[in-house]
């Protein structure tokens, strides 16, 4: 399932959320920067490596490392050379502002509202560059969508009906805003293609250099 997932994101607008992100963030990196980059829950770490190879097309050595609490991804992650540990993305084994670009794709839907805004805030503290939040857009298209989608993509029972499942358990911009207010940043959320939402923001530890 890890790999149908994988295969959504590669055709129905979760890389390209994730790029779109991340291109943001990049925005007037030297062509020489060594940057790091944190994917929490990455499942089998699809993203972190689109965006490694993202990043060294424009010259920047990324290093990914990930933070994946369940054990059987974390194993996957390690087989395709990624540094990888097993942990939970509410309490990250991190100091404050430990890596440069912090990535969360398709993660907050699965948490109730507490644990969410815990999480935006444990990903701004461990951000020193900036943070990008990748989730689903909740619309009554998106869940037929995928469903539909599905078919032809010969994704297993499970992944349709989890799929649909979280589409519904998405969010409107609107809500994803207040999520990150209540976390106490200072984001942009932006609709992209594919029924999808990405919010963006500088860590605290940059907007206190730049002042």
């Amino acid at each position: 399932m890890l790999k149908d997932i994988a295969r959504v994101n590669a055709l129905l607008g979760g890389r390209a959320a994730a790029g779109f992100g991340f291109d943001r963030l990049l925005e007037g990196a030297t062509p020489d920067a060594r940057l790091t980059l944190l994917d929490v829950g990455a499942g089998s770490g699809d993203l972190a490596r689109y965006l490694a190879g993202r990043a060294a097309k424009r010259g920047v050595a990324l290093a990914p490392l990930i933070i994946e609490r369940h054990p059987v991804a974390a194993r996957l992650c390690r087989r395709t050379g990624l540094t990888t540990a097993v942990g939970d993305g509410g309490q990250l084994p991190l100091a404050d502002h430990s890596v440069d670009v912090v990535l969360a794709s398709q993660l907050l839907h699965h948490l109730e509202r507490g644990s969410a805004v815990s999480l935006l805030a444990e990903l701004d503290r461990v951000a020193r560059l900036g943070v990008i939040v990748a989730d689903l857009r909740r619309h009554p298209m998106a869940a037929l969508g995928i469903w539909l989608a599905s078919y032809p993509l010969r994704l297993h029972p499970i992944t349709r009906r989890d799929g649909v499942t979280s589409v519904r358990r998405g969010f409107t911009r609107h809500e994803l805003a207040q999520l990150l207010r209540e976390a106490g940043v200072t984001g942009a959320v932006f609709r992209r293609p594919g029924y999808r939402l990405v919010a963006v923001w500088r860590a605290a530890e940059v907007g206190r250099a730049d002042r």
